[in-house]
């Protein structure tokens, strides 16, 4: 295999490792943004074992009353429907994914610039060596 041919096979894994970086980082972000709205959105509940009527209750985390963090000793439903261990594992799962993502990212990036100035240094070397023959 000729080197232009490696190169140009080196620049393509590359910008392949890249796009796989973008897309985990994409999908951290849609956990983000999941995460967000379990804690900083209102919601609504059942306010009755049966159904009959709801209840809307205050965001998780921006609750000014105990609704959402003191649950059903005060015959409060809010609590059950949406807990903190749910909200912190989708936190959680991110973390590993985005990490990954911008490993990847960082790695295709500076492939591909490496792979370009090592480019730049061989046309200059010829460049070099055509005026000094």
């Amino acid at each position: 295999m000729r080197s232009r041919e490696y190169d140009l096979e080196f620049r393509a894994t590359a910008r392949r490792t890249s796009a796989w970086g973008v897309g985990l980082l994409a999908v951290a972000t849609l956990l983000w943004t999941w995460c967000a709205l379990l804690l900083l959105t209102p919601y609504e509940v059942e306010d009755k074992p049966n159904g009959r009527s709801t209840r809307e209750c205050e965001s998780r985390l921006l609750t000014e009353y105990g609704t959402a963090n003191e649950g059903l000793q005060r015959g409060d439903w809010c609590q059950d429907e949406r807990d903190w261990p749910e909200a912190l594992l989708i936190l959680g799962l991110s973390v590993p994914v985005s990490v990954a993502g911008t490993a990847l990212y960082a790695i295709g990036t500076v492939s591909s610039r490496m792979s370009a100035h090592s480019e730049a240094m061989r046309e200059l070397d010829g460049l070099a060596d055509a005026r000094g023959a």
